[in-house]
């Protein structure tokens, strides 16, 4: 005996990333802005003359990647509990990406999901964490391994925010462009050559195609069930290397640079990209002062990491492979061998 439930909808989860001022907003219900105090401290004067609300509340984590964890969530619930938020309130993530990830994922959970808003503050969060509905925590087994897909309602990206950002967090977002130029788009690989991202109006403008590279690859793929785990190129080497470190050497977009260097070895190694398109990739990260080095102290430990990546199976490993610059390819297929000849060439000496 079956019985059928018919729940075969088109759910319109469309909607705008707005790159400029932030405009003025009125909502008339009940909104909490997520922050850390890095970025209250800089921004939330600008954001608060911007926004109003039936009820407005500030929900306050601490900052960095080590805090993206069931305390920071447990944080986030509580307040909305305290508070009475029902299913018509608001989230909005103000700051980062790990911000970004945990207020996408208690807007996700509570009372069986809720809105949000993402209103980046970095530029790694503007190019990519803030779109396409991934959100997250980590545990003792690695980065962002308990999470949901819960798309935002809408995202901001305000330029202004990155006229305080420290150096090594503008780099971090420039690798996360880099990425998407790689493996997507060749015209803007070549077109990142030769800007200086120092320049605002070239800085908006390889936002802007950033941004539209992924949201382009999001919607051919959601859920990330093909397509869309190329735009993790880097992130399989970067992640072991992020769990190694305890996400305390390196900032995320740092680590993807090193893992992107390493695929890029692998890619190498199996004729998918020549020696001159690695080096120009390496060349690229370095000029926004990205590390492209990693010393493995056991080359065993560091493959067997790869097992607790996300798109691994019990049984293979999946690496996303650049194809030349502006090619990709995904692969669970690679020879073992063939991986621990690559990490070995960063084996400690």
């Amino acid at each position: 005996m079956q019985v059928n439930i018919p729940l075969k909808k088109v759910i319109d989860n469309s909607y705008d990333i707005t790159i400029d001022s932030m405009p003025k907003m009125h909502f008339h219900k009940k909104v909490a802005i997520v922050t850390n105090p890095k970025v209250a401290g800089l921004h939330l004067g600008y954001l608060l003359s911007k926004i109003s609300a039936k009820e407005l509340y500030i929900i306050t984590v601490p900052d960095g990647e080590e805090y993206k964890n069931q305390d920071s969530i447990d944080t986030i619930m509580e307040s909305l509990f305290n508070h009475r938020f029902n299913r018509s309130s608001l989230l909005i993530a103000f700051g980062g990406g790990v911000i970004g990830d945990m207020t996408g994922f208690a807007a996700s959970i509570y009372q069986r999901g809720i809105d949000f808003i993402q209103i980046p503050t970095t530029l790694l969060s503007q190019v990519d964490a803030s779109v396409g509905g991934k959100t997250g925590m980590n545990n003792k087994y690695g980065k962002n391994l308990i999470g949901a897909f819960h798309q935002p309602q809408a995202v901001y990206i305000d330029p202004n925010f990155l006229e305080t950002l420290p150096q090594r967090e503008f780099g971090a977002g420039v690798a996360e462009i880099i990425k998407m130029a790689v493996t997507f788009n060749k015209e803007f690989f070549e077109f990142l050559e030769k800007a200086d991202l120092e320049d605002k109006a070239q800085l908006q403008e390889a936002i802007k195609q950033a941004v539209e590279t992924k949201a382009s690859v999001v919607a051919q793929d959601e859920k990330e069930r093909g397509l869309r785990a190329a735009l993790n190129y880097g992130h399989t080497f970067g992640h072991v290397i992020e769990n190694q470190t305890q996400y305390k050497r390196y900032l995320h977009g740092e680590a993807v640079a090193i893992g992107m260097v390493m695929a890029n070895r692998l890619a190498v190694a199996l004729n998918l990209m020549s020696e001159e398109e690695a080096q120009r990739v390496e060349k690229l990260l370095q000029k926004y002062n990205l590390p492209t080095s990693y010393e493995i102290d056991d080359v065993e430990e560091f493959y067997e990491t790869f097992y607790l990546d996300k798109k691994s199976s019990d049984a293979s490993i999946t690496f996303i492979i650049p194809e030349h610059i502006g090619g990709v390819k995904i692969s669970d297929e690679v020879d073992k061998s063939v991986i621990i000849d690559v990490l070995k060439t960063f084996k400690a000496s």
